[in-house]
């Protein structure tokens, strides 16, 4: 299997439910962080800086989901 193709569905996966990526690649801990962080986003939300510190942690995950 082409190893290019292999990073891309993670990377997909975790675009639209973030964690589903690393949760597939069998990376338990880093995925009920990311759902952890994200939910702590959420409630910063109410606050203003969870929407920037949100999109940066989606950002991340899907880079570490294609990357690693």
């Amino acid at each position: 299997m082409n190893q290019n193709r292999t990073h891309g569905v993670p990377a997909l996966l975790s675009f639209f439910i973030p964690g589903l990526g690393q949760l597939i690649k069998g990376q338990i801990f880093k995925t009920i962080g990311i759902w952890v962080v994200l939910g702590i986003c959420w409630l910063l939300q109410f606050i203003l800086i969870g929407y920037l510190l949100g999109f940066i942690v989606w950002i991340w995950q899907i880079y570490d989901a294609y990357n690693h």
